[in-house]
C-alpha cells in the first residue's frame, strides 16, 4: 500500500528470479539494455520513494512490465522496458525527464505522489503516453488513469479473518487516512462483520493508523498492542510500514510451537507478501504467518495498458478500473483452510453477481 490520499498486489521475488538487480538508489537503472527495435512499444516505470523492491506497488508494477516485455520480445533498456527509481519526491520530474529523453513511448507513474509530475510532463510532451497508477488525471488525452476495486478483495479478506480467528478479535492497520486506504479498511470491516453475523458470533475489529507508509517501528508497536488485546489476525494497508507488523508477528510466533493454537496471522497487501511471513517456531520448524494477501493488480494494469499502447490503442483520457473480474484484485491462496477458502470464493461470486455491495468508506 503506497502513500495515498486521493479518491479511493505476482509472487514476491519474481523480479529477483528474473535476474534483475533491485539496488536502491535514485535515478534510472539503465544497465542491462538490449538491441530493441520496437521503440513505439517501449515503456518506462517511475517508482515512488519506496523503491522498486518494496514488496508492494512498485514491485508489482515492475513485474507487470517485465511480463509485458517478455510478451513483446523486448529487452530491458533503450527501446524496451526500464524502471527509474526515486528516493525522494525531488527525483520524480528528473526521472520522468530521463525516461522521455531516452525515448520511452509510454511512461507509468506508480502512486498518487507522482500525479503532479505526470500531469505536468504530459502537457509538455504530448507525443508521449503517460499513466498514473491509483489516481485520476482528467482532461489530458495522452494520460490514462488506472485504479482498483480493492474493497472487494478486502471484503474477502474479512471473510477469511472472521472464519480463521480463534479469539474473535481481528485487526486492521492503515498507513495514512485517505480515500484509497478507505477501500481496504471498509471492505475488510464489512467482510468480517457480515461473516460474524452469519456465524452468529461477535467479532471485535481493532483499527488503528500509523500516520505513515514507511514507519515500520511505529507499526510494530501498534501490532504489539493489538496482539496484547488478543487479536490473532491482522490485515495491513500501510506500505512498507507493514514490515513492522510482520516483525512483531514473528516475535510472537517464534516463542510458540508450530502447531500452537495461539499462533497469530498477518494478511498482506498489494503483492504476495508470503516471503515476509517465513519464520521458525520454538520447536525449530519452518512455518509461515502470512495467511493470505490482498492483491492489487498493478502488474495486471501495467501489462494491460502497455499492451494496448503497443497496439496503437492507448486509452488516453480514460480511467480504467480493475476489479475481481480478470484478477484486477484478488486473494492469494496462502495458508487459508480449505473450508474458509470456499467461503471466500462464495463471497467473490456474490460480489460479482451484485448480491453483495461493498462500501468504499468505513462506517463512522
Amino acid at each position: 500500500m503506497k502513500k495515498f490520499k486521493f479518491k479511493q498486489v505476482l509472487a514476491t521475488g519474481t523480479v529477483l528470479a528474473a535476474g534483475i538487480a533491485l539496488t536502491a538508489c535514485s535515478g534510472a537503472k539503465q544497465n542491462g539494455g538490449g538491441s530493441n527495435k520496437k521503440s513505439s512499444a517501449s515503456v518506462a516505470l517511475i517508482t515512488d520513494i519506496a523503491g522498486v523492491d518494496d514488496h508492494s506497488f512498485n514491485q508489482s508494477g515492475w513485474e507487470g512490465m517485465v511480463a509485458y516485455g517478455k510478451s513483446q520480445g523486448l529487452k530491458r533498456g533503450t527501446n524496451g522496458y526500464q524502471y527509474f527509481e526515486s528516493s525522494s519526491a525531488s527525483d520524480f520530474t528528473p526521472n520522468i525527464n530521463q525516461a522521455v529523453a531516452a525515448g520511452y513511448k509510454t511512461i507509468f507513474g506508480v502512486g498518487y505522489s507522482l500525479k503532479g509530475a505526470i500531469a505536468s510532463a504530459a502537457k509538455k510532451h504530448t507525443d508521449k503516453n503517460f499513466v498514473i497508477i491509483d489516481d485520476v488525471i482528467k482532461g489530458q488525452k495522452n494520460v490514462a488513469s488506472a485504479n482498483f476495486k480493492s474493497q472487494d478483495a478486502s471484503y474477502m479478506a474479512g471473510v477469511v479473518a472472521a472464519r480463521t480467528t480463534k479469539t474473535n478479535v481481528v485487526g486492521f492497520i492503515g498507513g495514512i487516512h485517505g480515500d484509497i486506504v478507505d477501500l481496504f479498511d471498509a471492505g475488510f470491516a464489512k467482510g468480517a462483520q457480515d461473516t460474524a453475523k452469519k456465524m452468529g458470533k461477535k467479532i471485535t475489529i481493532l483499527n488503528q493508523y500509523v500516520g505513515s507508509f514507511t514507519a515500520a517501528d511505529k507499526e510494530k508497536s501498534i501490532a504489539k498492542a493489538m496482539f496484547a488485546k488478543k487479536a490473532d489476525v491482522i490485515f495491513h494497508a500501510s506500505g512498507s510500514a507493514g514490515q513492522g507488523l510482520f516483525s512483531e508477528a514473528k516475535a510472537v510466533n517464534e516463542g510458540l510451537a508450530a502447531n500452537s493454537s495461539k499462533k497469530v496471522w498477518v494478511i498482506g497487501v498489494d503483492s504476495d507478501q508470503s516471503s515476509l511471513g517465513k519464520y521458525k517456531s520454538k520447536d525449530g520448524k519452518k512455518s509461515n504467518l502470512c495467511l493470505t494477501s490482498v492483491m492489487t493488480g498493478v502488474n495486471v494494469a501495467v501489462k494491460d495498458i502497455a499492451t494496448k499502447a503497443a497496439k496503437g490503442k492507448f486509452p488516453g483520457g480514460k480511467q480504467l478500473v480493475y476489479g475481481l473480474k480478470h484478477n484486477g484484485v484478488y486473494l492469494t491462496r496462502g495458508y487459508v483452510a480449505d473450508s474458509v477458502w470456499e467461503q471466500a470464493q462464495t463471497a467473490r461470486s456474490q460480489i460479482l453477481a451484485g448480491k453483495i455491495s461493498v462500501p468504499s468508506h468505513p462506517s463512522k
